[in-house]
């Protein structure tokens, strides 16, 4: 039996007014609403009503306009399926700013169904002969696999779901997904991620995980890994595009890409090892497997601080090459500067410095270098100019403020900790 998402518990504390739209985005019509569940996001105005919504989901909003708006300019042509629309916003703003051609919003939830029609309504549902958007409701896996047997193939399909839940439509999604196509899949399960539920995170995504300092992007790693096991099941390969991590939720965000062939002969599906002794991370192959230990480890004593998570994603989050591409999309949109979008300027340009293919998987909390140093917690462009200058890669996480990533080893952060305090 189908369990619908929950719905929200609170209305929209936003006030509706007039606000001014973007040329780009100028070409639809105006809509008054009865209710007062109203909320502008990006210029645009969407009726929320009893629908589940989420304001503070919208910097994940904005990273999927910018992809699909970017896959349309690529390829010349978008079609779009947003297989859990919800109140229809983020199809609205497919339609709108990302110029989709065509746009199935699908919710199990058939209530929604005036919400949906309401806000969709401001895009002209034809244009010639040509249907701009259809509103559907079933089960997110029976409308992926009716367009798969109907050999209705989409460029671009939104998976925003509840939980775990997303894994299991994955394999759905990939068959009715053209190659090259994007899928935008989620995750809101962070006690998966935390290793808190190491049987359930093996059942949703093929992974055993453990609790690690760097849960939350175990929380990405893992939905990509589990996107990894499903598309190769049907001979594809999937490549991360970028990866978002959001504390409110959580909510664990992968743009991938998918085409033909094997995972490359680097194979970055595999497993993470965390030693708690010394505090160094590595990754292990499948056949490394019996083989596992950490340079630490002299005796079984010893090997007992070693903690495994895997099998799941170890190579990188990110493609610089395509976040640069959402910067530059982003400024000509106006959506940088001042009161127009700092803070997704300021993910982006974080998403760019952690591309650097220096760096390895995890994050190092300065508290913990802190505490292994016996020492104040350093602040993190102190700690980041001495790594720089003794020529190790370095950047800030845009998923712990107060964490860095490096390709220094943790004994060189708490050396460097210590000579920043003078010990």
């Amino acid at each position: 039996m189908f369990v619908l998402n929950p719905k929200t518990l609170f209305a929209s504390p936003f006030i509706p007014r007039k606000t001014s739209i973007s040329p780009q985005f100028s070409n639809f019509k105006s809509r008054t609403y009865c209710k007062s569940n109203q909320i502008t996001e990006r210029g645009i105005l969407c009726d929320t009503s009893d629908t589940f919504f989420r304001l503070e989901s919208a910097t994940g909003r904005d990273l999927g306009v910018l992809s699909a708006a970017l896959y349309k300019q690529s390829k010349g042509q978008l079609r779009v399926l947003d297989a859990m629309c919800g109140c229809g916003i983020r199809s609205l703003r497919y339609l709108i700013q990302s110029k989709a051609d065509f746009v199935l919003a699908n919710d199990a939830n058939e209530s929604h169904r005036r919400v949906i029609l309401n806000n969709l309504g401001q895009v002209e549902r034809f244009e010639g002969e040509q249907r701009r958007w259809v509103v559907t409701h079933n089960e997110a896996t029976r409308i992926l696999t009716d367009c798969y047997l109907q050999r209705d193939y989409f460029d671009y399909i939104d998976l925003d779901s509840f939980g775990s839940d997303s894994s299991f439509f994955l394999r759905a999604a990939f068959s009715s997904l053209k190659l090259d196509g994007l899928v935008y899949v989620t995750s809101t399960d962070g006690f998966s991620s935390g290793g808190h539920r190491p049987f359930h995170s093996l059942e949703a995504f093929g992974a055993y995980v453990r609790p690690m300092p760097y849960a939350n992007e175990l929380g990405l790693r893992i939905l990509i890994g589990g996107a990894v096991r499903e598309a190769s099941v049907l001979g594809y390969r999937v490549t991360p595009l970028f990866s978002y991590y959001s504390c409110h939720g959580p909510v664990f965000r992968v743009l991938l890409q998918m085409n033909r062939g094997k995972l490359p002969e680097k194979r970055d599906y595999g497993f993470i090892c965390y030693c708690n002794r010394c505090g160094n991370s590595q990754a292990f192959s499948w056949g490394k497997l019996g083989q596992i230990s950490c340079p630490c480890s002299n005796t079984i004593q010893d090997a007992a601080s070693l903690v495994v998570s895997g099998p799941l994603w170890t190579g990188p989050l990110h493609s610089g090459n395509y976040i640069m591409e959402m910067l530059n999309l982003d400024e000509q949109w106006g959506w940088v500067g001042k009161g127009a979008g700092t803070g997704l300027e300021k993910l982006l340009k974080r998403m760019l410095e952690e591309s650097d293919p220096r760096l390895p998987f995890g994050y190092i909390k300065l508290d913990e270098v802190a505490s292994r140093a016996k020492t104040d917690t350093p602040s993190i462009s102190s700690i980041m100019n001495t790594l720089h200058k003794e020529g190790y890669a370095a950047s800030r996480s845009h998923i712990a403020s107060s964490a860095i990533k490096t390709d220094c080893p943790m004994a060189g952060c708490i050396r460097i900790a210590q000579k920043l305090h003078g010990c």
